[in-house]
């Protein structure tokens, strides 16, 4: 066994850091998580996490405690994104770690043994990625995208015909609760026709990221007296929802981010973009000033 160099030493101890917290991580994951069997699976990785950071403790000398704010940010992207969101990333953690202990077993040779071990956490986390929120994905980005690309692109083109927020406000929840009911319903009848037996939850998904949307929307026509000022916040909101639910997207599909990314924010801008100018055709060829 050659000695320990200072630099695999500095490794051991951030692999130690890594492991001790994730071993209170997958603990608090097994929280989320329905299934009895795939609860045991993530307690038993946590424990097994525990094992390995003993075992590189022997190396460094150090005793070392799990990181409480990391630990925290991870519980709460459990309870808004999902727990599959968050295997997702931690999967990708464990292909890491696999490969930093292949490349130290010269100078340590229980990393051999916890590279095989972390290699079969990696597919035992993908074996139970398996949650509604997965599932239904394809309902979230329709009720997503489609109030995205109507309701923006509604409360571009009243922003400049109306030139009054709170009118544009009053004219965007109208809207944007009728459209929700009329998207649930369709998703419904549309699930239905398919012969699924999870319609009603699948119409859920749509209405609730539908209502989301617009309530996030229109809110700063209730905040803003200046018409510019909401128009301004309104398209960043949507850059903004677009982001976040791209990225989840992304590490929960594992799809191209940039991709997605541009293809939705473009979409709905130039929906915007074009409603916008049509609320301005409209208002001077109709010669209507509110």
């Amino acid at each position: 066994m050659k000695p320990i160099s200072k630099e695999t030493i500095k490794f051991l101890l951030e692999l130690q850091q890594n492991e001790i917290t994730e071993h209170a991580m997958y603990l608090n994951l097994a929280k989320f998580v329905k299934k009895e069997d795939d609860k045991q699976i993530l307690i038993n990785i946590g424990k097994e996490e525990l094992a390995h950071a003993k075992i590189l403790e022997k190396y460094t000398n150090k005793k070392l405690k799990p990181q409480k704010f990391k630990v925290f940010i991870y519980f709460i992207l459990s309870f808004i994104f999902g727990y599959t969101f968050v295997i997702k990333i931690m999967e990708s953690g464990e292909k890491s770690a696999e490969y930093i202990y292949s490349k130290i077993v010269d100078e340590v040779p229980d990393a051999k043994t916890i590279a095989f071990e972390e290699y079969e956490h990696e597919n035992k986390l993908i074996s139970i990625l398996d949650e509604d929120r997965l599932k239904y994905v394809g309902s979230m980005v329709l009720g997503l995208s489609d109030a995205l690309v109507e309701i923006s692109g509604t409360l571009a083109g009243l922003t400049f015909a109306l030139q009054d927020n709170r009118l544009v406000a009053l004219s965007g929840i109208i809207t944007g609760i009728s459209a929700t009911l009329s998207m649930a319903s369709s998703e419904y009848l549309s699930a239905k026709a398919e012969g699924s037996k999870n319609a009603f939850k699948s119409c859920s998904y749509t209405g609730i990221m539908y209502l989301i949307t617009v309530s996030l929307l229109i809110m700063p026509y209730l905040i803003f007296s200046v018409s510019v000022y909401a128009l301004i916040t309104m398209l960043i909101i949507v850059i903004a929802i677009i982001f976040c639910f791209t990225f989840y997207i992304a590490v929960a599909k594992s799809i191209s981010f940039r991709e997605r990314f541009f293809e939705m924010a473009g979409v709905s801008l130039t929906v915007a973009g074009i409603s916008f100018l049509v609320g301005i055709l409209v208002k001077q060829f109709l010669g209507i000033d509110i």
